[in-house]
C-alpha cells in the first residue's frame, strides 16, 4: 500500500470517528498533478467541522505527516488541509452543496470508503 493511500485512510478514520457525513475519497492522480486523493466530507456545524480538523491533525501528526498547508479558519464553513499528496476537504453541509467539489472533480475515480475505514 501507498502512503498517499495510507495518509487517505487515516484521514478517513479521524473524519469518521468524529461522524463525519458522507465521506468521500476521490483518486485524481491521473487527472491533477496536484494531488493524488481528494478526501470531502461534512459537518453538521462548525464545531464538528472543527472537530474533524483537530481530529485529521491529531491523527496525521501522530503518524508523522504535517499539513503543508491549512486554509481556512477556526468557525470556518470550509477548511481545506493539504497534505501534499492528500487534500482534505471538510464543510458545513450548506458549503459543501454549493461548491460541489464532486462534480468539479468528477473525471476522478469515486474509492469505495469501506476499503478506507477497514
Amino acid at each position: 500500500m501507498t502512503t498517499e493511500k495510507q495518509m487517505a485512510q487515516l484521514v478517513c478514520r479521524a473524519l469518521d470517528e468524529k461522524k463525519g457525513r458522507d465521506i468521500k475519497v476521490i483518486d485524481i492522480h491521473d487527472v491533477s498533478v496536484i494531488a493524488d486523493y481528494f478526501v470531502i466530507a461534512s459537518g453538521s456545524n462548525q464545531n464538528q467541522v472543527q472537530a474533524m480538523v483537530d481530529n485529521v491533525e491529531e491523527q496525521l501528526g501522530r503518524a508523522g505527516f504535517e499539513p503543508k498547508q491549512v486554509e481556512g479558519v477556526r468557525n470556518s464553513s470550509w477548511i481545506l488541509m493539504d497534505y501534499g499528496d492528500v487534500i482534505v476537504h471538510v464543510f458545513d453541509e450548506e458549503n459543501r452543496l454549493f461548491y460541489d467539489l464532486e462534480r468539479i472533480w468528477r473525471d476522478g475515480k469515486t474509492l469505495d470508503m469501506e476499503e478506507f475505514l477497514k
